[in-house]
């Protein structure tokens, strides 16, 4: 009969942890893009706790998540200290992670200014003296870009070994190594080849001719070489879509968007270090976004403008200097806001329109002013979205659309979109949304030259 004897717990040994399955672990609190149950009736978003009693909560869920502790011995750790959390074996353990991780150059923390609660508790008073606790210090903490790019590395892990022969059923794939190879067989030489030569074939080839003997002569229909996968430099923009309909309907659909931009600048940065990749967010407008800011950008109470993320990805793709230029664009919807130019002429024709099927809001220049319609399709709409898409086209931009809902008005929107730059649509959704976008990045890569 086989027994189970408890014993004391004595706490983990926090030295030998692996940062890096922890930070794996962090990376849903990490890259918090807004998600609460309760944003559906309140359109207001949570910002995202930064503090460190934050960290700990994460920190300490990630453990449990992981099987390194249990309710059990967290419990046996409080009650050595009386049940407080203060000064217990739990807190200090926590603290020294946090101290690993801010070593390691995953995280750093520093120190925020008192909020005006705390200023004004500080300065009330009768002008007597009295004796308090201090207050405690408001410390942050922040991601780093070695935090960001190692969350990036993770995703891109997980979906290169996800991407086996079988693993999508009929879909293509590419057969991945450390990096991205085809094999292909070798040719016979022709003038202009470059000369990869393979030695193995050019040997066999004159061998068959004259035997096999010394010295072997070797002619110049012996000789082969190597056929290899033409790498083309890629300038790539990803586009976001941070409408609040990202998060509205029970899925969040935000962070693996911001996942899939995180794992492709990995890619890039270290497999294809002449490509270049840009981050744009568009919602009720659009702004370039760098990478180290992708983790703490939520999704906001915004419409879709499409039409202006397409014109800000089209100005930053024309002043790259690549072979190819692309757009990968992540969206859930059809666009719901444009700019009309010109706010007298556009202001006219759009106050014609019935009160009920749009509105204005406020404007960001004198001749500029945003249109707003919640139930897409508008014609204001969708013309000022097919022409920023037609300006791609003829700029030489392919526009690869992604999206994040199935309904049936949304089909050939997406289809009318991509057929004009000769680019693709997927209808994915959270969970393989990554496989898709990575797959269409490296079949585009690569081409066989003979």
């Amino acid at each position: 009969m086989k027994f189970t004897r408890y014993g004391k717990f004595n706490g983990l040994d926090v030295s030998s942890l692996n940062l890096g399955d922890l930070m794996e672990g962090l990376s849903d609190s990490l890259l918090y893009s807004g998600y609460d149950d309760d944003y559906y009736w309140t359109r207001q978003r949570m910002p995202q706790d930064t503090s460190l009693d934050a960290l700990r909560r994460a920190l300490l869920q990630a453990l449990m998540d992981q099987g390194l502790l249990s309710q059990h011995q967290i419990q046996q750790m409080l009650d050595e200290n009386e049940g407080k959390y203060e000064g217990s074996q739990l807190q200090e353990m926590l603290n020294q992670l946090i101290e690993r991780l801010v070593e390691e150059g995953y995280l750093t923390l520093h120190e925020e200014p008192q909020t005006s609660p705390q200023q004004r508790e500080m300065r009330r008073g009768n002008g007597e003296g009295r004796i308090e606790e201090p207050l405690p210090r408001n410390i942050k903490f922040e991601v780093t870009e070695k935090g960001l790019d190692f969350l990036g590395y993770k995703t891109l892990r997980s979906l290169l070994g996800s991407l086996g022969k079988s693993s999508l059923g009929r879909h293509d794939t590419l057969h991945l190594a450390t990096g991205v190879e085809a094999e292909a067989a070798s040719k016979a030489y022709e003038f202009g080849d470059t000369i990869n030569l393979d030695v193995n074939t050019t040997l066999l080839s004159a061998i068959q001719r004259e035997g096999l003997s010394v010295p072997l002569n070797l002619e110049y229909k012996d000789l082969h070489v190597y056929q290899c996968d033409y790498q083309s430099s890629c300038a790539t923009v990803v586009m976001l879509d941070c409408s609040h309909s990202m998060i509205l309907y029970g899925e969040d659909r935000f962070t693996p968007a911001k996942k899939v931009a995180l794992a492709l600048g990995h890619l890039i940065r270290t497999q294809y270090p002449g490509d270049s990749l840009k981050v744009v967010l568009f919602h009720d407008t659009a702004e370039e976004l760098p990478l180290a800011r992708l983790a703490t950008t939520q999704v906001g109470p915004y419409h879709t403008n499409t039409a202006e993320g397409l014109r800000l990805a089209r100005r930053i793709l024309q002043s790259q200097r690549k072979d190819m230029k692309q757009i990968v664009m992540v969206t859930d919807g059809k666009p719901t806001a444009c700019f009309l130019e010109g706010a007298s002429t556009s202001t006219s024709s759009a106050r014609r329109r019935p009160a009920a099927s749009g509105g204005f809001g406020s404007a960001s220049h004198a001749d500029r002013r945003l249109y707003k319609n919640s139930m897409g399709g508008d014609p204001f709409v969708m013309e000022a979205t097919f022409r920023e898409v037609q300006a791609c086209r003829k700029a030489g931009i392919m526009i690869n659309t992604f999206m994040l809902a199935s309904d049936y008005y949304l089909v050939e929107f997406v289809k009318q979109m991509t057929a004009m730059t000769n680019g693709k649509a997927y209808f994915a959704n959270p969970a393989n949304l990554s496989q898709f976008v990575l797959i269409d990045f490296l079949k585009r890569k690569s081409r066989k030259i003979r």
